[in-house]
C-alpha cells in the first residue's frame, strides 16, 4: 500500500534505518511528493550526499532553509502546487541557538560559547548529533510556514538512538561526578583548582597531566556556566520527547532486501512498539522486480533486427544472460523479504508497505527523484 496517506495527514515524518539503505533519497522524495500533492514540505537531512543537492537542482545543502525554485520543477516538466523546502543540520549552530536562548546573562551565553571543553560537547560529545536533530525538528514543528516536516534521522549504529538522546545527554552533563565538580570549583574557586585536582581521584589529577593544566579550568568554568542552563535544558529535553511520541508524528521505516538491513527493520519497529509507539510504513530499496515475461534468444535477435540495430556476436546471448541474472536477483530478494512480511503479519496495527525497485540509474536529477516519488504514493 502507498504512502500517500501519511503525507495527506501527518505533520511530520521520520524515515528511521540504517546507513547506506537510501533513507536520504526516501525522505525527499516524500517531501516531493507532498509537493507535488499541494503541501508545503520541509525536508530535513542530517548529512546528505552531494548528488542530493544536485537532484534538487542546488549546488549544496546548507544550515538555511533553501526553496526549490519553481522554474527547476518546471524544467523538469514537473506540476508542483505546493512547495519543497530543504534543509542540512548543523549540530553546533544548533546547541548555539540553545545556549542563547537559555544563558542567564550575555556575558554568560558569551563565556560558553567561547570555550574549548563546549566547542567539543557541541560537535562531537557522543548523543549531540541525535539530541540536535530533535531539538531542530521540535523547533521547525511550530513554524506555520511548513505543513508536513520530513527528518532524515542520524546515522547512528543504532537508528532508534534519537528517542532516547535528548534525555541521555542532559544525564551526561548533570550526572553526580559531574555536579560535584562544580561544587567542588564553586567553593574552592578558579585559584585553588589545582588544589581541587591533588584532592580529586587519581583519574583527574591523570586527565590534568594528559591535557595540559588548562583544561581542569576549562572543564570547570564550562560546568559552572551550563549549569545554569540545565533547568530550561532538562524541560527542553522532556518537550523534544514528547514531541516525538505525539499522534501527528509518522515512522517510516527504510530498508533494503539484504538480510542484515531488513533484520535491523524489524528490531527497530520492535523497539518501537516496545517505546508505545508504532512502524507507520516500511519502504524497501532497490528491490529487483521479476520481468513480466522472459524472452528466448532467437526473440531478442528478431526484436533487436526490427529495430534496425546491428548485434555484435554474442550479444544477444549476453543479454539473455542479463535476463537471468535479474530473475536469479529477483527470486533471491523475494526470499530475503520473506522475514519482514511475516513481522508484518503480526502487528496489530498494519503499517504501509512500499517496495521501491532497482532502477538502472542513480538519483541524481529532479525526473529521477520523481520516478522515487511516484512509486511511493502510487495508487497502485
Amino acid at each position: 500500500m502507498p504512502l500517500s496517506s501519511l503525507i495527506s495527514s501527518r505533520r511530520v515524518i521520520l524515515c528511521v534505518g540504517s546507513g547506506g539503505v537510501g533513507k536520504t533519497t526516501t525522505a525527499a522524495a516524500l517531501g516531493l511528493a507532498a509537493a507535488r500533492k499541494g503541501r508545503r514540505a520541509l525536508c530535513l537531512t542530517i548529512d546528505p550526499a552531494r548528488r542530493l543537492a544536485q537532484s534538487l537542482g542546488l549546488q549544496e545543502l546548507t544550515a538555511d532553509a533553501q526553496v526549490v525554485s519553481p522554474e527547476l520543477f518546471r524544467a523538469a516538466d514537473l506540476q508542483v502546487s505546493g512547495s519543497l523546502t530543504v534543509m542540512m543540520l548543523n549540530t553546533k549552530r544548533t546547541f548555539d541557538e540553545i545556549v542563547v536562548r537559555y544563558a542567564s546573562s550575555p556575558e554568560a551565553r558569551d563565556r560558553i560559547l567561547g570555550n574549548k571543553l563546549y566547542h567539543y560537547v557541541s560537535t562531537a560529545l557522543s548523543g549531540t548529533q541525535e539530541f540536535m536533530a530533535m531539538e531542530k525538528l521540535h523547533e521547525v514543528k511550530r513554524d506555520p510556514r511548513f505543513d508536513l516536516i520530513v527528518l532524515d534521522t542520524p546515522p547512528t549504529a543504532n537508528a532508534l538512538d534519537f528517542l532516547d538522546a535528548p534525555v541521555r545527554l542532559i544525564d551526561a552533563l548533570d550526572s553526580p561526578a559531574m555536579r560535584w565538580f562544580v561544587q567542588a570549583f564553586r567553593s574552592t574557586g578558579k585559584r585553588s583548582i589545582n588544589l581541587l585536582a591533588r584532592s580529586a581521584a587519581l583519574a583527574i589529577r591523570g586527565v590534568g597531566r594528559l591535557t595540559g593544566g588548562g583544561f581542569l579550568e576549562d572543564m570547570a568554568e564550562f560546568l559552572t556556566e551550563i549549569n545554569d542552563l540545565f533547568g530550561g535544558f532538562r524541560e527542553r529535553a522532556t518537550e523534544v520527547q514528547a514531541s516525538l511520541r505525539a499522534p501527528d508524528v509518522a515512522y517510516v521505516l527504510v530498508t533494503s532486501p539484504s538480510p542484515l538491513a531488513i533484520d535491523e527493520a524489524i528490531y527497530f519497529s520492535e523497539r518501537l512498539t516496545e517505546l508505545g509507539m508504532t512502524a507507520d510504513g516500511f519502504v524497501v530499496n532497490r528491490v529487483h522486480m521479476p520481468p513480466r515475461a522472459t524472452p528466448s534468444v532467437e526473440g531478442v535477435r528478431e526484436a533487436v533486427a526490427r529495430s534496425g540495430l546491428a548485434l555484435s556476436s554474442g550479444s544477444a546471448e549476453r543479454l539473455m544472460q542479463a535476463v537471468v541474472d535479474e530473475l536469479k536477483q529477483s527470486s533471491l530478494d523475494a526470499r530475503h523479504l520473506v522475514a519482514l512480511e511475516q513481522t508484518v503479519a503480526r502487528m496489530r496495527k498494519k503499517p504501509l508497505r512500499v517496495n521501491v525497485p532497482a532502477f538502472a540509474h542513480d538519483v541524481h536529477d529532479l525526473k529521477t527523484l520523481e520516478e522515487v516519488a511516484r512509486t511511493l504514493v502510487a495508487s497502485g
